[in-house]
């Protein structure tokens, strides 16, 4: 999906979701808008929900659905949780092995790649870490960086399939802009075919989504627009039920999916991915 992203100029938006509702609403931004999509889960949810719901609950939900979708692991540093989402058949996972010195990290990238290989799962490489935190897992200081010819070629030596450099962006929402780095994205893309991979994507422009996948980004992290869409929904729906004395929770539930859903699909056209599932390969 993300290769052939690359090649027509866009990208795959891949989205945050940590219940049904979420779930359902992305995908339906999906099918509305006629884009592959990538569903993420993060660390702290497969904890929370069990692997095998995640699992089942994605195989019932994307059963139906028209357009190519993947499910994604994201950011986990914990080996076990790797090992249980491998084995269950996952379309890739992303090890964070950004909390590790080089050595470590390389080494145990590769041992990842290879047990996600055999079991036919893509693998997600970040080895430098991108600021801020999200769901209890990543640092708001910099603890490795490195050259994009080092990133490259540790790609190259270990496997990985994707690529998360450090661009710029951050986790959460940003209180300044950011000081971009397509041009990091640029160079990059010019050492290596695998797909490079944008985390922090909430809070930048239409714009700044061109710029990136302009120099070679072809998947796109959204996370926290996901959280305030579902939450801020949810917040008018029980202000206007409690000024009225009307509770409804299947009423609450479809504000809440509309709003994720359309924030979504917003996301999409930014990203150019509108209209593209037709030729794209699904990852299920």
């Amino acid at each position: 999906m993300t290769r052939t992203a690359r090649d027509a100029g866009y990208a795959v938006p891949a989205v945050n979701v940590f219940d049904e509702i979420s779930m359902r609403a992305v995908l339906a931004a999906a099918e509305r808008t006629a884009s592959p999509l990538i569903v993420q889960i993060s660390t702290k949810t497969v904890r929370t929900a069990g692997c095998a719901f995640v699992t089942d609950l994605f195989a019932a939900l994307a059963r139906d659905v028209t357009v190519p979708v993947a499910l994604h692991l994201d950011h986990c540093p914990d080996r076990a949780v790797l090992t249980e989402v491998i084995a269950s058949g996952w379309s890739s996972v992303l090890f964070d092995a950004s909390d590790r010195d080089l050595d470590d990290a390389v080494r145990e990238t590769h041992e990842v790649t290879a047990e996600a290989h055999a079991a036919g799962v893509d693998v997600e490489s970040e080895i430098e870490n991108i600021l801020g935190v999200e769901d209890g897992v990543g640092s708001d200081e910099s603890q490795h960086a490195y050259s994009v010819e080092q990133l490259a070629e540790i790609a190259e030596s270990t496997g990985s399939d994707l690529l998360a450099p450090q661009l710029g962006t951050s986790h959460g929402l940003y209180k300044a802009h950011p000081q971009l780095l397509p041009e990091r994205a640029a160079e990059l893309a010019a050492l290596t075919d695998r797909p490079i991979v944008l985390h922090g994507g909430t809070g930048l422009s239409e714009a700044d989504f061109r710029s990136f996948i302009d120099a070679g980004v072809s998947k796109v992290n959204i996370s926290t627009a996901v959280k305030h869409a579902y939450m801020q929904a949810s917040l008018a729906h029980l202000e206007v039920a409690r000024a009225k004395d009307r509770w409804d929770p299947p009423r609450l539930i479809a504000d809440v999916s509309a709003a994720v859903t359309d924030v979504i699909a917003e996301h999409v056209a930014w990203f150019g991915a509108d209209g593209k599932a037709a030729g794209t390969g699904s990852a299920r």
